[in-house]
C-alpha cells in the first residue's frame, strides 16, 4: 500500500547546544515538517511513501529534494517553483526554560501555491492513504480549499484519509482552525490529537492545559475521543498521547487508541527527552506503519508509542530508528546496554 503526505518541508536552523538565538552566530542546518518527518519515517520502516509540497528552484529546494530522497521517499509528486523555502529557528530549551520556534515561512513557495496547481486525479493515482497535519491548512486559505478538494477526491476513490490535528497557535487561531477543521473532519478516517488539539482544533474539551498532570487526565482523554466519533461517525479511529512533563527533559509519556468503541493503552515511558520536537510525527508515522501492516489496536498504539519516545532521543525533525529498533524499545523499555 502506498501513501502521500500533503505538507511544508522547511529549513530548520539551530543555535548550537543550549544557546539562544540572541547570543549566537552559529547556526545548524537541517530540513523538516510535520508530514515530511511522517514520510521519512514510513520509508524507513520500508513502507511506499511519497511526499507532496512545492519547493523553490534553489539550492535550498534541492537539499530539501535530497533530504527526502536519501530516505527512500518518494519524490515525484512534489511541485516546484515560486520564491523561497520556509525557515523554522528552533531554539533547544532546557529545565524550566521551555524550547521554542521561531517561524520563518510566509511568503513561501507552498504557502504562495494556489488550488488550481494540485491536480489531485494525478497526484492520487495509486495512492491508498493520504495524510495531512492540521498545520498544512493553517498555511493559506489556498491551501485549505487544496485540501478540500483532495479529500472530496479521496472520499469518491476510497483512500483512507489520516489527520494528526496539530494545532499550532503561532499559525491560526482556534477559531479559524475549529472554522477549517470543521469542513475537513467529515472526510477523515483517522484522526490523532494530542494536548490541546482536541478543544483548540474541535472545540471538544479534553484537557485543562497542565501538561505536569497529562496522564490523570486519561478520562477527559477518553471522554474527548468518544466525543470526536460522535460528531464525525466517518471517523474510526482517534488517537492521543498522553504526558506528564516535570521539566523540558523529565517526563512521562503514554498513549491511547479509540478503534470502533474499544479504548487501548500504551505502556507509560519515563522518558529524559535529548530534544523535544516531533513526536508527535513519529507517533503518526507508527501508528500509520502499524495500520498497514494490520497489526492488532493493542499493538499498534505500544509501537507508535515506542516510536514516538525514541524520537526524543534522536535531534532533528527526522525520526531514523528502524522498525527492529522500535520493536526493541517495546520490550520492556529496551536496553541501554551497548549495542556490538
Amino acid at each position: 500500500m502506498k501513501v502521500l503526505t500533503f505538507g511544508e518541508m522547511m529549513l530548520r536552523l539551530k543555535p548550537p547546544a543550549f544557546s539562544r538565538i540572541l547570543q549566537t552566530d552559529t547556526f545548524e542546518a537541517s530540513y523538516g515538517g510535520a508530514e515530511a518527518n511522517v514520510a521519512v519515517s514510513l520509508a524507513i520502516f520500508h513502507d511506499d511513501a511519497a511526499y507532496l509540497t512545492k519547493f523553490p528552484e534553489n539550492p535550498l529546494g534541492e537539499a530539501a529534494l535530497s533530504t527526502l530522497r536519501r530516505f527512500g521517499v518518494d519524490t515525484s509528486r512534489v511541485l516546484r517553483g515560486g520564491p523561497r523555502l520556509g525557515t523554522y529557528y528552533f531554539e533547544k530549551g532546557t529545565s524550566i526554560r521551555p524550547t521554542s520556534v521561531v517561524y520563518d515561512r510566509a511568503g513561501s513557495s507552498i504557502a504562495t501555491a494556489k488550488r488550481s496547481e494540485f491536480d489531485w486525479p494525478a497526484l492520487l493515482d495509486g495512492i491508498d492513504m493520504f495524510y495531512f497535519s492540521g498545520i498544512t491548512p493553517a498555511i493559506s486559505e489556498e491551501l485549505a480549499g487544496a485540501l478540500e478538494d483532495a479529500l472530496n477526491y479521496c472520499k469518491a476513490h476510497g483512500i483512507t484519509v489520516v489527520s494528526d490535528l496539530n494545532y499550532r497557535g503561532k499559525m491560526w487561531s482556534p477559531e479559524k482552525a475549529q472554522s477549517v477543521m470543521g469542513r475537513l473532519m467529515p472526510f477523515i478516517d483517522i484522526c490523532l490529537a494530542h494536548d490541546e488539539d482536541f478543544e483548540a482544533a474541535l472545540g471538544i474539551r479534553a484537557f485543562d492545559g497542565d501538561m505536569s498532570r497529562g496522564i490523570e487526565q486519561t478520562e477527559s482523554f477518553r471522554e474527548g475521543m468518544m466525543e470526536v466519533t460522535k460528531r464525525y461517525p466517518n471517523v474510526k479511529t482517534v488517537a492521543s498521547v498522553l504526558r506528564n512533563v516535570h521539566s523540558v527533559e523529565e517526563s512521562e509519556w503514554k498513549g491511547i487508541l479509540l478503534q470502533n468503541g474499544v479504548f487501548y493503552e500504551s505502556p507509560v515511558h519515563q522518558v529524559h527527552v535529548m530534544e523535544g520536537v516531533a513526536a508527535g510525527d513519529a507517533f503518526g508515522a507508527g501508528l500509520v506503519h502499524s495500520l498497514l501492516h494490520q497489526a492488532s489496536p493493542q499493538e499498534a498504539i505500544e509501537f507508535a508509542m515506542a516510536a514516538s519516545v525514541l524520537k526524543l532521543m534522536i535531534s532533528g525533525d527526522l525520526n531514523l530508528v528502524t522498525e527492529e529498533e522500535v520493536r526493541a524499545a517495546m520490550r520492556k523499555g529496551g536496553s541501554a546496554r551497548l549495542n556490538r
